[in-house]
């Protein structure tokens, strides 16, 4: 009997194929996080990557599996202490950050394993948010933010601002591109430094390179 053939994924979110923007052809990636494998899958079918991946749920993992994605199951808290340095082109964590333990330490490790890292998260001084935390007084629940505050695996949120100032505070790190998206994921600016994107964009995407 023939295998069965898994046709590509057609509801690529926008923020993910702004990343595959900038993953170079052929390159080692290692996606941590990779949910349902959509990224890893556009990566592999559209830039041909030497691809891995690490995910934390079960269901997750058996879905990339099935789509012949290499993919374990793995905390990124506590398992990208075993890759060796430099194992990888780029390391990606997309929409991720704000649900790990320690940012920061995921971040230094993502930066020591691959020479090119990758981060997406959900702004959380997006104009928006603050508006429904002035008027409301509760957490806001938004499309990025979809969890009401008891149920959220979201435990260190950051806005735009606060990322650019950890990536200073780090050392050694340069940002070598960024996009901020807005609510239809459009593009506002590839400045991450100003006002306008930590206001008005409520995603940032972020290429770093170790120095």
């Amino acid at each position: 009997m023939d295998a069965t053939v898994i046709p590509p994924r057609t509801d690529i979110r926008g923020d993910l194929r702004r990343i595959a923007d900038m993953v170079s052809t052929g390159a080692r990636v290692l996606d941590v996080g990779c949910g349902d494998g959509a990224l890893l899958d556009l990566l592999t079918r559209e830039k041909g990557v030497d691809g891995r991946g690490m995910e934390l749920g079960m269901d997750g993992v058996r879905e990339c599996v099935s789509r012949g994605l290499s993919v374990i199951q793995g905390d990124a808290d506590t398992d990208l202490k075993d890759y060796p340095s430099d194992a990888f082109d780029y390391v990606i964590l997309s929409q991720t950050l704000q649900a790990t333990r320690d940012p920061r330490g995921v971040l230094l490790q993502m930066l020591r394993i691959g020479r090119r890292v990758i981060v997406s998260f959900p702004n959380f001084g997006y104009w928006r948010v603050r508006l429904a935390l002035l008027l409301t007084g509760r957490m806001p629940v938004t499309d990025r933010l979809g969890f009401q505050w008891w149920e959220t695996p979201n435990i260190h949120f950051c806005t735009i601002a606060d990322f650019t100032a950890l990536c200073a505070q780090l050392g050694g790190v340069t940002v070598e591109r960024s996009a901020i998206l807005d609510h239809a994921g459009r593009q506002l600016t590839s400045d991450a430094t100003t006002w306008r994107a930590n206001w008005s964009g409520e995603q940032g995407i972020f290429l770093l390179r170790r120095d």
